[in-house]
């Protein structure tokens, strides 16, 4: 697996997941204490999200850091 296609993973499984908990971006950006811009690039794939903002995200969805990026 290249570079892209796994940070291609962790968009589509945030907003997977997120939809499935039907929380807003702002709100899981709330929660995990990062801004809602910075949470939504992420989203949409313009940013790539360091370990200890996964894992930020990860506790708020209440999912594994492996569920995010897909392994």
């Amino acid at each position: 697996m290249t570079d892209i296609e796994f940070s291609n993973k962790i968009p589509v499984n945030l907003l997977s997941i997120r939809k499935n908990l039907r929380y807003t971006q702002i709100q899981v950006a709330e929660m995990a204490d990062i801004h809602s811009n910075y949470y939504a690039k992420v989203e949409r794939g313009n940013s790539v999200p360091s370990l200890k903002t996964l894992i930020k995200i990860a506790k708020v969805l209440n999912v594994s850091v492996t569920d995010i990026v897909g392994y």
